[in-house]
């Protein structure tokens, strides 16, 4: 597999992934399609998938903060960028330096971009909060940000580009809400001077399924990497395809006796006699250890439960009577094609989210890139 002594890797499909982004771009059309590369990439890496999503037919890339804005310019991403979680000391002259389209949630942010852009003019998205309760101006506090910016944007201080927000996806009656909120909003704005060239609202959930919500511009991000954002329906369900696979190898076999303990607490026991196998994957790696009661690895063809608790560096498989080697590959999670679980399959498992079992995923897990294009 690899000359990582024990072997670790994320094998990463950017045809997938670049696949992925346009099916979900001809979802979206007439709308643009922002792919958020946010949290390197999902796991995936941020550099290669920003690559892959431009090339997939993304117009602009979406990731939280400015460092990570900057390291896409650093590698030679000249598309739009999007940032829009600040904090006090955040570096606003670097991005408007470097282009970085700067989404705003309050008074104070836009006073500091003002403040920190010497003569250049930069763009920005007003943030307003249509119920999530994160950032995003309050009701009350939404007409006095608009007013400043609209204000800048007429002295030539500023590109007053967009208004946005995000949605809660808690139901459809709470996002259809919340979009009767952007929409007054945007009025109130419309009132006090604005003239949005974009709006957006709809992430992945929204982008698939409600079309009132796509405005100018979807904003998708775990869609983008093949696994779905609904509960009832998997990826594959959406014609996309889990960009990510993550497998290992067989460290070490032993037959052990009837009623041999595996693993911290000793909590399982083998049945009968049996091969136990040695995988390098554990909780530092992105293996869940609420999992392990429930989880299950591919191993030679066929899915073996793992033994006992996961831990730290490691896991146990118990394989009965089959035949193993040290060296097989171990699947944990990959697009199920072969019968390998799915990142959602895990996600089920650890009673969480798709998005949190890709992302978790360890820095010492090797990344590796299938099907790379020319930059």
């Amino acid at each position: 597999m690899s000359a990582l002594s024990p072997a670790r890797r994320a094998v990463i499909d950017l045809e997938a992934f670049r696949s992925n982004v346009r099916t979900l771009a001809e979802a979206a059309a007439p709308a643009e399609t922002m792919i958020a590369v946010k949290a390197d990439a999902y796991g995936h890496g941020m550099v290669p998938m920003a690559r892959a999503a431009l090339q997939g037919g993304a117009t602009s890339l979406a990731v939280l903060d400015i460092p990570a804005a900057l390291t896409l310019r650093d590698a030679g991403i000249e598309a739009p960028l999007f940032a829009w979680l600040h904090g006090p000391d955040s570096d606003f002259a670097a991005a408007v330096a470097a282009r970085v389209d700067l989404g705003v949630s309050a008074l104070w942010q836009l006073e500091a971009i003002l403040a920190a852009r010497g003569s250049a003019r930069p763009r920005v998205h007003l943030k307003v909060d249509t119920g999530l309760s994160r950032n995003g101006a309050s009701v009350q506090d939404w007409p006095g940000l608009v007013r400043r910016a609209v204000e800048a944007d007429a002295a030539g201080e500023l590109h007053l580009h967009a208004a946005w927000s995000h949605l809660a996806d808690a139901s459809v009656e709470d996002d259809e809400a919340a979009l009767a909120r952007f929409l007054e909003a945007v009025a109130v704005a419309e009132d006090e001077g604005a003239r949005f060239p974009l709006l957006h609202l709809a992430a992945s959930s929204a982008g698939l399924r409600m079309p009132a919500a796509r405005f100018g511009m979807v904003r998708f991000g775990i869609a983008a990497y093949g696994i779905s954002p609904f509960d009832d329906a998997t990826g594959a369900d959406l014609g996309l395809v889990p960009a990510m696979t993550v497998e290992s190898e067989v460290a070490s076999i032993k037959r052990v006796p009837a009623g041999h303990g595996v693993s911290y607490g000793l909590t399982y026991r083998t049945e009968g006699e049996s091969t136990l196998a040695l995988v390098p994957l554990g909780y530092a790696d992105g293996v869940p250890r609420v999992a392990g009661p429930r989880a299950s690895l591919l191993l030679n063809g066929r899915r073996f439960p793992i033994a006992g608790r996961v831990a730290m560096d490691q896991v146990v498989l118990d394989v009965g009577d089959h035949p193993v080697a040290v060296g097989d590959r171990v699947v944990m999670f990959g697009p199920g094609t072969a019968g390998e679980p799915t990142a959602e399959e895990w996600a089920d498992w650890a009673k969480t989210i798709g998005d949190e079992i890709i992302a978790r995923v360890g820095h010492r897990v090797q990344r590796v890139y299938r099907n790379e294009l020319p930059s």
